[in-house]
Parts: C-alpha cells; sequence; structure tokens
C-alpha cells in the first residue's frame, strides 16, 4: 500500500501514484485531490522505501507508522505535529525508544507525524507491505481476471489462404 504513496520534495504533502509515463509519474494529491505531473527531475521517494534510523540500524516506515497507530489507537495523534522539539522528541521515545537522536532531527519527527495524520485523515489504515502477487490480483476487478482468462483460451483463428 505504502508503495503507492509518495512524497515528491518541495512540494507539502503526500501524493498518490496514478500511472507513469516516459519521464514522469501522475501523481494526485492527498490533501486536495488535484493531480499534476512530478517530472524524473524531482526528487520522488515511495514511502514503502523509506526508513527511520534507530541505535540498530533502521526500521522501515510501515513499522513505524504501526507503532504510531497502536499507540493512537487507530486514530488521529493527540499531539500536535507543531509542538516544540523537546515535545515532539519526548512522544517519539515513547512510540520508538530506540530511535537515533543524533540523526533523527525534529523536522524529520513532525513530517512523520503530518505523513501519518495525513493517512489515517483520507482512510490508509493498513500500512504493513502487502505480497506482490496478492496485490496485483487485488487491484484487478473479479470480472476483469475472468475477461483475462478467457482471453488466454481462445484459441487462434487458422490463416486462410487465398
Amino acid at each position: 500500500m505504502l508503495k503507492k504513496i509518495v512524497a515528491v520534495s518541495g512540494k507539502p504533502g503526500l501524493y498518490k501514484m496514478l500511472s507513469q509515463g516516459k519521464n514522469m509519474l501522475i501523481v494526485e494529491s492527498l490533501v486536495d485531490g488535484k493531480r499534476m505531473p512530478a517530472y524524473s527531475k524531482d526528487k520522488i521517494m515511495s514511502l514503502g522505501e523509506i526508513s527511520m534510523y534507530t541505535e540498530n540500524g533502521e526500521k522501515a516506515l510501515h513499522e513505524v507508522l504501526e507503532l504510531l497507530k497502536t499507540k493512537a489507537g487507530g486514530e488521529k495523534l493527540s499531539i500536535d505535529p507543531k509542538a516544540g522539539n523537546d515535545e515532539l522528541r519526548a512522544y517519539f521515545a515513547t512510540v520508538l525508544p530506540d530511535y537515533d537522536r543524533e540523526r533523527v532531527y525534529p523536522s524529520d519527527i513532525r513530517k512523520l507525524l503530518i505523513w501519518y495524520n495525513l493517512l489515517i485523515e483520507k482512510g490508509y489504515t493498513e500500512f504493513a507491505p502487502v505480497q506482490e502477487e496478492e496485490s496485483a490480483n487485488q487491484d484487478m476487478p473479479e470480472n476483469e481476471e475472468a475477461q483475462v482468462k478467457e482471453k488466454e483460451e481462445k484459441k487462434p483463428k487458422s490463416e486462410s489462404t487465398k
């Protein structure tokens, strides 16, 4: 699920990836629903590829989002993302106690909290990665799957000789 949600540097909020062109992606803002192109020169990061630094290495973003969801009970967070740096660090330490305090800045925590609230607000509540085969089949409605199977079963027409 998080692989289709992207952050575009220089642009606020998160975007849902709709389609891909030669040198760009077509993305839709989760904030206002507007569609726009994200070109190859823009730095585009899939949420499925982002991780947070911890004392023992890195923790995938989906795991951190699940921890936030558990702490908040599946609701929006009670802490204001615009809170002071010390308050943000103290709150994040309750969520992820072993985060690397030297490499994770308050701005990173603030961005994570904003992203979490936006995802919850828009109905994205499952953060765990989905198997590729399962996601491909889930994206395709059942009647389309049947049509694809029917096309595969049809035998090619024989060539006419004239």
